[in-house]
This record gives C-alpha cells, sequence and structure tokens, in this order.
C-alpha cells in the first residue's frame, strides 16, 4: 500500500480571468472548486494508476467536508484526524496571458492533542505500508521537525518515505534520512546557498545529500528534464517538448510516479521514465494533479535517460 501524507490541505479555488487590476472590480470568467494539496494530488495519480493507496493529514470544518467527499467521488482512499480548525481556501488566478497568480491561507492552528492523534493513527498505517510519501506545507503550531519525526518513525519500520516539501521543513526532513526527496533547482539553492548552473553541479548536490543518508534524490531542472542520483550511480533525464496545458501538479504527479515504481519494484531507469511520464501526461491536462493512464504509457517510451 502507498500512504499519502497530506497536512495542509485546501479548497483550491480556480479563477479564469482576462486580466488583474489592482484597485478595481473585475469579473471572473469561470470558477471551478477542487480539493487541493500536494499530497492529494499524489493519491489522486496513484490512485487513477491503479495502485492501492489511501490518503491522510488533517481536515476541519466545512471546507474539511467538502474535500472528504470530492475525494469519494474521485475514488481516493481516505482516512483523515479531524481537528477544529477551517481547513484553508487557497486562491488561483489564471489570466488570459496564462500567467497564474496564487493567495496561498497558512491552515489552521492544529493543538498537541490534535498532532498527536494523527501520530498515533500513522504508526497503524505504517504497519501494511510499503511506501511512505508526505507532501508539502503543515498547518500552524505543527513543529517544523513534524515530518522528520514521521520519517524517523518510518525508517525504524524499514520503510521507504519520500518527502516532498522546502524550506525549514526540507532543512529539518533531511535529518531524518527520508529515502527520497525531489528538489528542484530554487529550493536547493535556498538551503545550501549555492547555485546550480550545471550538471556537474546538480551532481555534486545530490552526493552531499547521499552523504547524509539520502539515498536517492532527483532535482528537476524544469524543461530541461532533471539530474537524478540512485545508489552511487547518477542520471541524466529529458523529457519530450509538449504545449503544457497546465503544469501545476506535475512535480506532484512525478512524487506519485516514483511511489507508484517503487511499489511495482521497478529498476531506476523504469523508475525514472515512468515518473517523468507521470510529470509531463500531468502537464497536458487542465485539471491539477491528474493524468490518463494511456497517456503516461505512451510518455514513458519517450523519456530518456542517460547514465553520466
Amino acid at each position: 500500500m502507498i500512504l499519502v501524507i497530506n497536512l495542509n490541505a485546501s479548497i483550491d479555488k480556480r479563477y479564469e480571468m482576462e486580466n488583474i487590476e489592482k484597485g478595481t472590480v473585475m469579473r471572473a470568467k469561470s470558477v471551478e472548486n477542487t480539493p487541493g494539496g500536494k499530497g492529494l494530488h499524489v493519491a489522486n495519480v496513484a490512485t487513477i494508476l491503479k495502485e492501492e493507496c489511501i490518503v491522510t493529514g488533517l481536515l476541519g470544518g466545512k471546507s474539511g467536508e467538502f474535500i472528504e467527499e470530492k475525494l469519494k467521488c474521485y475514488g481516493i482512499k481516505q482516512d483523515f484526524v479531524k481537528i477544529k480548525g477551517e481547513t484553508r481556501e487557497c486562491l488561483a488566478f489564471i489570466t488570459d496571458d496564462l500567467v497564474q497568480t496564487e493567495i496561498l491561507e497558512p491552515g489552521p492552528e492544529v493543538s498537541e492533542k490534535e498532532q498527536q492523534i494523527f501520530i498515533d493513527k500513522y504508526k497503524e498505517f505504517i504497519k501494511d505500508s510499503d511506501v511512505i510519501v508526505a507532501s508539502g506545507s503543515v498547518p500552524r503550531n505543527v513543529p517544523k521537525d513534524f515530518y522528520r519525526n514521521l520519517i524517523e518513525l518510518a525508517n525504524a519500520k524499514g520503510k521507504k518515505f519520500l518527502l516532498d516539501t522546502s524550506g525549514e521543513l526540507l532543512k529539518e526532513g533531511i535529518k531524518g534520512k527520508p529515502y527520497f526527496i525531489k528538489p528542484n533547482r530554487d529550493e536547493i539553492e535556498a538551503l545550501t546557498g549555492r547555485k546550480i548552473t550545471s550538471i556537474g553541479d546538480a551532481v555534486n548536490e545530490i552526493k552531499e545529500f547521499q552523504k547524509r543518508g539520502i539515498k536517492f534524490v532527483a532535482i528537476s531542472l524544469g524543461e530541461q528534464g532533471s539530474i537524478a542520483g540512485c545508489e552511487g550511480k547518477f542520471y541524466k533525464v529529458t523529457v519530450p517538448k509538449v504545449k503544457a496545458v497546465n503544469p501545476v501538479g506535475s512535480g506532484d504527479s512525478y512524487v506519485a510516479g516514483i511511489a507508484v515504481s517503487i511499489k511495482r519494484g521497478y529498476d531506476v531507469i523504469d523508475t525514472l521514465k515512468y515518473a517523468s511520464a507521470c510529470g509531463t501526461a500531468n502537464a497536458v491536462e487542465k485539471e491539477t494533479g491528474c493524468v490518463k493512464e494511456e497517456i503516461v504509457n505512451q510518455f514513458f517510451n519517450d523519456i530518456v535517460v542517460e547514465g553520466i
């Protein structure tokens, strides 16, 4: 089973507009409300790919109820901890020039008691999980080392933990030695203070992470593909050029592809190809964090993985 953790879910409100002008009244051409959160995207893609998957985290209030109902409609298995606070809403404004402007709420306050209830539930989930994925931010009051604690609990049971976050959460999470991380160039540079200007720079950063006990690292370079390292070997991954409809959620789809590949026992090269195919397949869909399985399989053959 793939266990996905989404601690700071949201209702994503997507507005399509002609333009955004400060200090004026504007009307949206269309509005769409969907369950949001990086982990929910991962769970959605894994479910579409027909893998046994369950998503857990923290939900509260009417927003939380909306998300639960929508996930049922999507066929995504779920088991969330209910909290007193109201799950957040996040706004995305897409203008005619295809520029997206986002407003992200911080999330509800979560008490120490609610956090402990989640930890207890998580400990039970670990027993039946083959792969564990934690994605995104955390709500207010949740400490920055929370993911690190989850990773250490998973490692103690011999489970592979995939961490996809940034900033202090990533900095602290790395100390727990997750099996896999996928920072992009900007996140690496913010974390280390070192610029990545070449493939060699990326490989050196991967080596540093591997020295710290992280076995599988992929550094996203956007349209240029990615550089990955696993068990002391390094790879350059090149993806086909596509006409992107909505690239938001491609990173989450990539992580889902990694989790599914590990669950299926793929080798490293096929894992990188499958994950990249998932990320590319998401980019050609309008819906965020969504793929079509047949399109993933088509792109799989177009991904090039070369040893460095």
